[in-house]
């Protein structure tokens, strides 16, 4: 048993550096595969804390699984649990809390600028008016009504949202390692169009890599010590 569940949808977006903090930190949890019906007989009293990570499907897809993990989702706003979603999963709690799932007509792929719109959430209070986060999505939420709008890129203008204090909404991918940057890169090529100005190219996403990837890593042990506090886990 452990009070810290984390929500997958695909083999390549594990939770990567959120795994990491949680390791150093002491702290046991469990990950399900949402997409493999592992929510099934889950004990939705249970959790203290709760991760969901990204995966290619669409919010917007009208699948068995992705309406038990809203339902499931729901569920934990109800229960006042601390949440944080990271792209695919930012995009499921504002589904879950009643907004719009969009299509882009372009990806947005690569490290991209930041922009923080507001100076008093708790959530950004270790961060500087601008820093990257790396993306990699094609849609994008709309804000739920009541929610805190957080961040923006220049490429996609709903990047964060808080709602009430417990729940912090993505669309980035600020849990990526090395491996995984240089995975998908090199994995997923037809995906890229540098062609594309919302798009990095590939040399150009790889560059001064694990430099980039560590200061990622701080903005995300931000984002989970905010979200492990109000959890109560640390």
């Amino acid at each position: 048993m452990t009070d810290i569940l984390i929500l997958t949808h695909v083999d390549f977006c594990p939770p990567g550096h959120l795994a990491a903090v949680l390791d150093r930190a002491g702290l046991s949890f469990e990950e399900r595969r949402a997409d493999l019906g592992a929510l099934q007989g889950y004990d939705l009293e249970r959790p203290k804390a709760v991760a969901i990570m990204g995966g290619p499907m669409s919010v917007n897809d009208d699948t068995p699984w992705l309406r038990e993990e809203i339902a499931a989702i729901r569920r934990f706003i109800e229960r006042d649990v601390p949440m944080i979603g990271h792209c695919l999963g930012g995009q499921l709690l504002a589904k879950a809390l009643g907004a719009d799932i969009q299509r882009m007509p372009y990806s947005e792929i690569g490290w991209q600028p930041m922009r923080r719109l507001e100076t008093q959430s708790p959530w950004l209070a270790h961060l500087p008016e601008e820093f990257p986060i790396y993306q990699w999505h094609g849609d994008t939420f709309d804000l739920p009504e009541g929610a805190t709008h957080l961040l923006s890129s220049p490429w996609c203008a709903n990047q964060a949202f808080s709602y009430g204090e417990r729940i912090l909404g993505l669309q980035g991918h600020p849990e990526m390692t090395e491996e995984l940057v240089s995975g998908w890169v090199n994995g997923f090529p037809e995906y890229l169009d540098a062609s594309q100005p919302s798009q990095e190219r590939s040399d150009v996403m790889l560059a001064d890599l694990a430099q980039r990837v560590a200061a990622m890593n701080r903005v995300a042990e931000g984002f989970y010590r905010h979200w492990l506090t109000l959890a109560g886990l640390v």
